[in-house]
């Protein structure tokens, strides 16, 4: 928390210029706007801020605490034609300004179809309804700065923003704390043409006249070639009941929230309505089973087991080692590392540890977890490759496998995008400093904690299979169907608890909102564990029932396909909800982002289905007595 005296000067900073037309951002002053009086300095940024495109400059917009003012910024020189282009096409994307004060991101209410809609930023430009050829430029902008009168307690004070946490303990420090707080920043644009004749004999921050926003378009500055663009602005300061801990509230309400409420309500109901049902014929028929076989005597068993057909037939091929061990063993161990993330970033949000004021922290958070969570990985895929072979043979393989697969994807899709961002000169790439950064992460933390996770993986005593494996694999009956059919089907009721939030998290993403609801993703979270295990448990007994003994990749992929639903709702998501996204390079750039995602999920939810078939299996034959 940062309280001011009156009169205290307080420079706003800028960020990235952002559109939901192209998500491709751009740096602030990649467009003829007045540069600050010291020369432009970037403040210092995160690994999170750095991935998602920010870029935080200073500025030259001055406040004075409390003085209400309008003041003249500069004149360019007059626009060349390079620079004409550039802002008519940033003004055709809709390209949005990105302001922030005192950690707080300028808001703007607009009025769309007499709906008022709330916006973070004010446009570039704007473009004549009737003359389309026409393009103003917003040169002058009023901003509103709602304060609190604060006066020091004496009391500890423990900031979220940028300027940390204090102790207020003397009275002094009383007398300092005492002041203004900032506790909301709107911003009104407008566009204005000055005479540039008189301009010239201004210096910057001399008073100019203030305006009555919006001005018709012939006294509105138009974008054209050898022409001088003056900036000013104008700040009025309001004082207000809203205090400093409750200052965002206004940009964490969500529309339509009822509508929120009652979606994911109305999801969970049906979806543990529906596994409650599945999961209790399921407990009743294998119960029914296990009790009706436990009754028999031996003989009486041979004769059901010749009789019958179902999963007391494929005892003998039930552990039989899988095709593609190996790479199964690694996808389970990145599953974990995934899972464990997720659970842990989540759980923090949704316990308010992740404020929206600190930039990027949420992602610097989930790839640091990613980070340490390698020991987890390379222990439970080095454990269950062992479990497989019955030998600790090629754990190193294993664990160097686990080590470089998901990132492995990861790094190359992000590569296509960044050589797309790079020749589109966007902010949103990845600089080369930051790609060597996150290979040394890798290599020096999560490659040698992932070993370590491997060593100890051949240290732990493994399962022991509760029946022996034949020698000659037992035949598949043919299938009416075939098996893949109802294991991408299966995907559809963990996809059933997901979609909702989906749509949330997707909007959040790409149409620039804030998204603040991890109490809701928590408890979505939850329910999709308990339903991913509850498919592939259920599916895993199908196939078994068929006598297909070949359950492991069906288990994985039974609940890991809702990771290609949900690539698919993303597709549907970029061709009906992101209409206006334009272009090939940013639906290029939000298919491999979608495709990330899509592929971590599969891992994840795979994973959690694939864990539990297992020890179900292990159980189910473990508790009759085969000969």
């Amino acid at each position: 928390m940062r309280t001011y005296s009156t009169g205290e000067e307080i420079f706003a900073k800028v960020n990235s210029l952002t559109s939901i037309e192209t998500e491709l951002p751009f740096s602030y002053y990649s467009l003829p706007y007045c540069t600050p009086p010291g020369g432009i300095k970037k403040s210092a940024e995160n690994l999170g801020e750095l991935l998602m495109g920010d870029q935080i400059d200073n500025s030259p917009y001055r406040f004075r605490m409390n003085i209400n003012e309008s003041v003249f910024l500069c004149t360019t020189h007059p626009l060349n034609e390079h620079e004409v282009k550039l802002l008519k096409q940033r003004t055709h994307d809709l390209y949005q300004v990105n302001m922030i004060l005192d950690n707080l991101p300028a808001m703007r209410f607009a009025n769309q179809n007499g709906v008022k809609i709330q916006w973070t930023g004010f446009p570039v430009g704007f473009t004549n309804p009737n003359k389309k050829d026409d393009d103003y430029i917003i040169n002058h902008v009023k901003f509103r700065v709602f304060v609190h009168e604060y006066e020091g307690t004496g009391v500890q004070i423990i900031g979220t923003g940028e300027e940390g946490m204090g102790v207020i303990s003397t009275n002094d420090d009383k007398k300092k704390a005492s002041g203004y707080e900032i506790v909301g920043f709107e911003v009104f644009p407008c566009s204005v043409k000055y005479d540039p004749e008189k301009m010239a004999k201004l210096h910057q921050y001399d008073e100019v006249p203030s305006l009555n926003c919006p001005l018709e378009l012939e006294k509105s500055q138009i974008i054209r070639e050898q022409e001088k663009v003056s900036f000013s602005y104008e700040v009025e300061f309001v004082k207000s009941d809203i205090k400093w801990p409750s200052r965002w509230d206004a940009y964490l309400k969500m529309e339509g929230a009822r509508v929120h409420w009652f979606s994911i309500l109305n999801s969970l109901m049906v979806i543990f309505f529906l596994a409650g049902i599945v999961f209790v014929i399921f407990l009743r028929t294998v119960r029914r089973d296990l009790t009706r076989y436990e009754e028999l005597d031996k003989e009486s068993q041979a004769q059901m087991n010749e009789e019958l057909s179902g999963w007391k037939l494929v005892v003998g091929d039930v552990f039989r080692e899988p095709n593609h061990s190996k790479l199964l063993s690694v996808m389970v161990g990145n599953g974990i590392q995934i899972t464990g993330m997720g659970i842990v970033t989540i759980v923090f949000a949704a316990f308010g540890f992740m404020s929206p004021a600190s930039r990027g922290m949420l992602l610097t958070g989930m790839i640091i977890l990613y980070l340490l969570l390698g020991t987890g990985a390379g222990y439970s895929g080095v454990y269950l490759w062992r479990t497989i072979k019955g030998s600790s043979d090629g754990w190193r393989s294993v664990s160097w496998s686990i080590a470089f697969f998901f990132p492995g994807i990861v790094f190359s899709i992000l590569t296509v995008i960044n050589f797309i961002l790079w020749g589109s000169n966007s902010t949103g790439a990845i600089p080369i400093s930051l790609y060597f950064i996150l290979l040394s992460l890798l290599f020096c933390v999560s490659v040698p904690l992932t070993l370590l996770g491997g060593y100890l993986g051949t240290r732990a005593d493994p399962i022991k299979f509760p029946v022996r494996t034949n020698q000659i694999a037992r035949e598949i009956p043919s299938q009416k169907y075939p098996s893949w059919l109802l294991v991408v089907g299966a995907g559809t009721l963990p996809f059933g608890t997901l979609f909702i939030e989906l749509f949330f998290i997707l909007s959040s993403i790409w149409l620039g909102r804030f998204y603040y609801v991890f109490g809701f993703l928590l408890v979505v979270l939850v329910l999709l564990v308990v339903v991913c295990a509850e498919v592939s448990v259920v599916l895993t007994y199908m196939h078994l029932c068929v006598e297909d003994w070949q359950w492991w990749w069906k288990a994985f992929y039974a609940s890991g396909s809702v990771g290609v639903y949900v690539f698919l709702y993303s597709v549907k998501y970029l061709v009906f909800d992101l209409q206006s996204l334009s272009g090939p390079v940013s639906a290029v750039v939000y298919v491999g982002y979608s495709l990330i995602m899509a592929i971590g999920l599969m891992l994840a939810t795979g994973t959690i289905g694939f864990i539990t078939s297992f020890y179900f299996v292990h159980y189910l034959f473990s508790s009759v007595k085969i000969d």
